[in-house]
């Protein structure tokens, strides 16, 4: 059995009580960063052992993990924070797992997108998740895509390159609610709201820092707006 378990993003006090006992339990954690996850298994008091698990290394550590689980070992994947898959390590071996028919568990858990979405107060019924820009081929093309899309899209932003991105944005799609939101369940966290223009105004006065959740209205929002 392959368990892809989330870790919290921020407070320690987001881990299950499940995830806790699966971390006990399976025989060995692929972890992104050992460092980081040994924190937080010091913390839990969890003895398991760790394995390094990154995007630099999953293509030649997928089979040695495949031969391991189909000698009937369990074994957990965790990631620095959030969900393992969802922008960070974890499908490649989720793909092999289900071409070899083995048992997969992804337990819920912590994840910064459906948080910022909920709390940025644009229509969630229905939306679009991007997950990271490219930094330079495509961007472009991907930007223009999103911004013609009906519903709300929300994608994962770094701090250095925010008012850039909003800024794109606006450019491609206008001027639109938005909203920005850092350091999910974290001391600092918060959530700014407004339309793009004044969003850039802000984060042109104000350095933003920290991990960050962009959420743009979709262009059916903006269109209902304006008739």
């Amino acid at each position: 059995m392959l368990y892809l378990i989330p870790t919290p993003i921020g407070n320690l006090e987001d881990i299950t009580l499940r995830a806790l006992r699966i971390l006990k339990e399976v025989d060995y954690i692929l972890a992104e960063d050992t460092r980081t996850t040994g924190h937080l298994m010091k913390h839990f008091e969890i003895k398991t052992p760790l394995r390094s698990y990154h995007a630099h290394n999953e293509h030649r550590a997928i089979q040695p993990i495949i031969e391991d689980l189909l000698a009937g070992k369990k074994i957990g994947v965790v990631s620095d924070a959030g969900t393992p898959g969802i922008s960070d390590p974890a499908f490649l071996l989720t793909r092999a797992c289900v071409q070899h028919q083995i048992k997969i568990c992804c337990l819920p858990g912590p994840t910064a997108l459906i948080p910022a979405l909920v709390m940025s107060g644009l229509p969630c019924d229905t939306f679009h998740f991007e997950g990271f820009l490219p930094h330079k081929k495509g961007r472009s093309t991907r930007i223009k895509y999103l911004t013609a899309l009906p519903n709300t899209f929300v994608l994962y932003e770094s701090p250095f390159r925010l008012v850039k991105c909003l800024t794109e944005i606006m450019e491609a799609g206008g001027d639109r609610k938005a909203a920005v939101v850092r350091e999910i369940s974290k001391v600092f966290e918060t959530c700014h709201s407004g339309t793009l223009s004044t969003l850039i105004a802000h984060f042109m006065a104000t350095t933003p820092k920290g991990e960050i959740v962009v959420i743009v209205e979709g262009a059916d929002n903006k269109k209902a707006k304006n008739e």
